[in-house]
């Protein structure tokens, strides 16, 4: 049985217990969208963050949903990372960021230690960078670069669209039934936190997580540093 401690966020009390995740990434847009629904998902998926004492991994930006996710968390106590590419940070930092912010290169270098400092990924709404991070994750998982959960925030059914695409992919054949239960999805951040706690991998791996790993270290000793793969 999970122990409990009483923590305050925003005014209010809550019961904090624990996960089995120590840090999750969240995908999420530098906008905050034009209904007020979604900075208050937003708001929620950090709340719940805090209960289960899980800390973040995000873009880094100060506005939009990832300013709203960063703040709660921080605010609540967890512990938040912040990654960011050097060239982003006028468009995406607004005055002071919370927590600590590592600045990398570019995109890929920032999806790669996103992915290495996360035990799991969820996408918020967003836009076409949301959508390429998200759909990353969940290649990576059906390559077996990694095996950690991936969900979709589907608030107000947001993400409909994009869900029955996949559903469209399997029944044409180009993605295997078993590949569509890579990506999780609920409408409320309580339902897809619960769904990660009892995911376990089902699908089949396109080659051995091991495989990936000999292979960065290869790259490792021929100079060409950290591989994106290492997760």
């Amino acid at each position: 049985m999970v122990e409990m401690e009483e923590v305050e966020l925003n005014g209010s009390k809550m019961d904090r217990g624990s996960s089995r995740f120590k840090r999750i990434c969240v995908f999420c847009g530098s906008s905050s969208g034009k209904k007020t629904l979604y900075k208050n998902v937003a708001l929620d998926l950090g709340k719940e963050m805090v209960k289960r004492q899980i800390n973040l991994v995000y873009g880094g930006g100060s506005v939009g949903l990832m300013g709203q996710i960063a703040e709660t968390v921080h605010e609540g106590g967890g512990h938040v990372i912040g990654v960011i590419p050097k060239a982003l940070m006028p468009q995406e930092i607004s005055g002071h960021t919370v927590g600590e912010l590592r600045v990398v290169s570019d995109m890929h270098e920032r999806k790669a230690e996103m992915a290495r400092q996360a035990d799991a990924f969820i996408a918020l709404p967003g836009g076409y960078g949301t959508l390429e991070e998200l759909l990353e994750m969940i290649t990576w998982v059906q390559l077996g670069i990694h095996d950690k959960p991936v969900g979709l925030l589907n608030v107000d059914g947001y993400y409909n669209s994009l869900l029955a695409l996949f559903d469209k992919a399997v029944e044409e054949g180009f993605v295997q039934p078993l590949a569509r239960n890579i990506l999780l999805s609920a409408p409320t951040a309580r339902e897809l936190l619960e769904k990660f706690e009892e995911y376990e991998p089902k699908h089949e791996r396109v080659v051995s997580r091991k495989s990936w790993e000999v292979e960065v270290r290869e790259r490792e000793n021929l100079g060409y540093g950290n591989a994106a793969v290492n997760c």
